[in-house]
């Protein structure tokens, strides 16, 4: 099979302002249609990298290509081409205060002057619609929350329905919970329009469930490049010690152990049920249905629903569990070997009734938007030891409902 030519593609890139060398001869690939995260300490260059692909900054030495072809090869039509195809989402959201939110979405179309005010107005109001923004059209920046101006940011940088969208630094400043809501609207809106998305983060690990591509920028050198289960499966003690130190063993979100902290102890646990001469107890839980209410009731929504079910299942199941997120809408648990099981993790009914009882399971907390959802569990005990892929699928075989919502009305838009 023919390998894939990256759409755009770094060429032993080398940057230096003065005697600080900021690229190092770097070679990196971004492909068509995937969302590549270039992910770093702050300060290495990850912003200088974005600088390169818009144009901003050009390389000392070494080359961009796109689609195979070096860019100072390429025509002046071509060229053009090529940077009217990229959108840029700044860190900040770089909102014009005094400009209405339509404002703002329109003004890369009126910057360009190729468009009539009729057809500029069509686009604006497609990408408005799509995003859910029609509401706020006549304010301004000040006037709507920090989620609704990356939204509107977001909406401009799609307006001129690019083929690549930059984002810089997409979550600075925001807390956990609205930095997995800005990484989820970035993952549903690319799904929805086909761009390639290049994200610039130090925000690990959740970015890594959008992320296509990762690749570690750091001393001047990509010392990764590859997918996200590549990365959790690197050998190289470099890649290693840096992931351990950025990410630690917490998700910040829900307080569970990472999926790579969690893949590290199956083993452990396998040879200590091996000792002990008992099974491995384990249980995997999943929010059916989160993508359908990541869309239409809310990302920050979608978020607090597998927040609190994590909550709670740490509650119940109490301290002695191994609790972790082993995908966006999974969580996998290792029950304690001490000789004898807790009480309650054979009472599943039990936790069943607690979850059906918790505001998060009832229609009322969504009284403009409301979409059905259930949470599925499976439980199960093994003796021989599996790969953490091969037992996670052989849960989810044996999933089956524990707790459901269900609205009873369907309302398409939010107020």
């Amino acid at each position: 099979m023919t390998e894939q030519t990256p759409l755009i593609e770094f060429v032993r890139v080398k940057k230096a302002f003065g005697t600080k060398v900021v690229l190092d001869e770097v070679s990196c690939s971004f492909y068509e249609g995937q969302i590549t995260t270039i992910i770093g300490k702050s300060g290495v260059g990850k912003s200088v990298f974005l600088k390169h692909i818009v144009g901003l900054l050009e390389p000392d030495s070494g080359e961009i290509r796109v689609n195979g072809v070096p860019l100072h090869q390429l025509d002046k039509e071509s060229l053009r081409r090529f940077k009217r195809s990229i959108s840029y989402m700044f860190q900040n959201n770089a909102l014009f205060d005094s400009m209405t939110v339509y404002e703002n979405i329109a003004l890369p179309l009126v910057e360009r002057r190729q468009l009539s005010k009729d057809q500029i107005v069509k686009k604006v109001k497609s990408r408005v619609d799509q995003l859910e923004l029609s509401d706020v059209l006549d304010k301004y920046p000040s006037q709507i929350s920090g989620g609704m101006q990356k939204r509107v940011a977001l909406a401009r940088a799609l307006v001129t329905e690019p083929k690549v969208v930059l984002f810089d630094e997409p979550t600075a400043g925001l807390d956990p919970l609205r930095k997995n809501a800005v990484f989820s609207m970035v993952h549903h809106y690319q799904k929805a329009f086909g761009f390639t998305g290049i994200i610039v983060s130090h925000d690990i690990p959740d970015v890594f469930y959008i992320s296509d591509r990762v690749a570690i920028l750091d001393g001047g050198k990509i010392i990764f490049e590859g997918s996200p289960m590549e990365l959790e499966q690197s050998s190289d003690p470099i890649v290693k010690l840096f992931i351990g130190g950025e990410m630690g063993l917490i998700d910040q979100l829900t307080g569970l152990l990472t999926r790579t902290e969690m893949e590290q102890r199956l083993p452990k646990e396998f040879a200590l049920s091996r000792a002990k001469n008992q099974p491995l107890k384990v249980a995997l839980f999943s929010v059916g249905n989160l993508e359908e209410i990541d869309e239409h009731v809310g990302h920050i929504a979608s978020h607090k629903i597998f927040q609190c079910l994590a909550n709670e299942i740490t509650e119940y199941f109490g301290p002695e569990i191994i609790a972790g997120r082993c995908g966006p809408n999974d969580i996998l648990v290792l029950f304690p070997l001490n000789g004898k099981a807790p009480e309650k993790d054979a009472n599943i009914e039990g936790f069943a009734k607690r979850l059906r009882q918790k505001p998060f399971m009832k229609k009322d907390s969504y009284p403009n938007v409301c979409r059905d959802f259930h949470i599925l569990f499976a439980m199960g005990q093994f003796e021989q030891e599996m790969s953490f892929d091969g037992l996670v699928a052989a849960l989810k075989k044996g999933q089956r409902e524990m707790a459901s919502l269900k609205c009873g009305r369907v309302q398409e838009k939010k107020r």
